[in-house]
C-alpha cells in the first residue's frame, strides 16, 4: 500500500516513547519513500488535571513545548526540499476540561500546522479519571470501576461524541484519533454488545462536521488487539460516507514510521490532512 505520508508521529518528547531523535524520524520517513510527515506529540495535559496513569507519563511536559516546536521548525527548514514536515499535537479530549483545552489550542494553535483530537481519558462513575490504553492490568481495574466492560465502551463512545461536538475554538483539530482505541485489549476483555450503531452515528457526525479520521495502524501491533483503529470494514464505511482517511502509524520509535500501511488494501483511499 503506497501512501504519501505518515501523519500521526510521536517523538522523544513523549515520556512513554523512545529516545529516538526527531531527526531520526525524518530520516526514516525519507528512507521509506514518504513525502510528508506530521509530528503529533501528546500535548501537555491541562495544568489542573492529574494524569491518572501509574507513571504519570501520558503527555509531554509544559516546559518542553517550546523546545519541541523549535526543533520541529528547524527540521522543517532543513529538509524542506526533501520532506514536507508538519508540526502539530495530539490533543486529549477530557470531559470537563474543555475550557482548559480551548485555552491550550488558542495559545499554541497559531504555531502548528495540524493536530489530532483523541480520547484516552474517561471519567469513571465515582468521578475518578482513568486512562483506557495504559495496560491490560489497568484496563481490568477500569472495568471493575465501571461495573461492566460494556459500561466502559458506552462511556468511551459517548466521550468521543462529546469530543466531536465540543466547542474548542478556532484551532480545534479536525481529525479524530484512533476511533476504536477502546478495543486495544479486546482479545482479553471482549464487549458483549456490538457498537457498530454507535460508530455509524459518530461517522455521520464526523462527516457532517467535515472532519477527518485517523487511519491508525498501531493496533495491528498491540498484543491484545491485532487490528487497526478503526477496522478496515469501518474505514470502508467511513470512506463511503465521504470521510477523509488520514494514515498514521502512531509511531513512538523511528523504526515504526509507516508501519502497517501495507496492510491497508488499495480499495481504501488514504488522503493527506486538510487544514485546521
Amino acid at each position: 500500500m503506497n501512501t504519501i505520508g505518515d501523519f500521526h508521529v510521536h517523538t522523544n518528547f513523549c515520556p512513554h516513547g523512545s529516545n529516538d531523535s526527531m531527526e531520526s524520524y525524518v530520516v526514516a520517513a525519507i528512507n521509506k519513500g514518504l513525502k510528508s510527515i506530521t509530528f503529533t506529540e501528546h500535548a501537555p495535559l491541562p495544568k489542573t488535571f492529574i494524569d491518572p496513569t501509574p507513571n504519570r507519563d501520558s503527555a509531554m511536559l509544559w516546559e518542553d513545548v517550546d523546545k519541541y516546536l523549535n526543533e520541529a521548525n528547524e527540521l522543517k527548514e532543513k529538509y524542506k526540499n526533501t520532506l514536507n514536515i508538519k508540526i502539530g499535537f495530539e490533543i486529549d479530549f477530557i470531559s470537563g476540561y474543555e475550557e482548559s483545552t480551548k485555552e491550550l489550542l488558542n495559545h499554541f494553535g497559531p504555531h502548528i500546522d495540524d493536530a489530532i483530537l483523541s480520547v484516552h481519558m474517561l471519567q469513571a462513575p465515582n468521578g475518578e479519571y482513568v486512562c483506557i490504553d495504559y495496560s491490560v492490568e489497568e484496563f481490568e481495574r477500569i472495568i471493575q470501576q465501571f461495573g461492566t466492560i460494556d459500561n466502559v465502551y458506552k462511556t468511551y463512545y459517548k466521550t468521543i461524541k462529546q469530543a466531536i461536538l465540543s466547542d474548542l475554538g478556532k484551532y480545534k483539530p479536525i481529525r479524530i484519533g484512533h476511533l476504536t482505541l477502546i478495543e486495544k485489549f479486546s482479545k482479553v476483555f471482549r464487549a458483549k454488545e456490538d457498537y457498530l450503531q454507535e460508530i455509524n452515528g459518530l461517522l455521520d457526525l464526523i462527516n457532517e462536521k467535515q472532519y477527518e479520521l485517523d487511519a491508525n495502524t498501531a493496533g495491528y501491533y498491540k498484543e491484545y488487539c491485532n487490528n487497526c483503529y478503526p477496522s478496515l470494514d469501518i474505514m470502508r464505511i467511513a470512506s463511503d460516507k465521504g470521510i477523509r482517511l488520514i494514515p498514521g502509524s502512531d509511531s513512538h520509535a523511528s523504526k515504526h514510521i509507516g508501519r502497517g500501511f501495507e496492510q491497508i488494501p488499495d480499495d481504501i483511499t488514504l488522503s493527506s490532512p486538510g487544514t485546521m
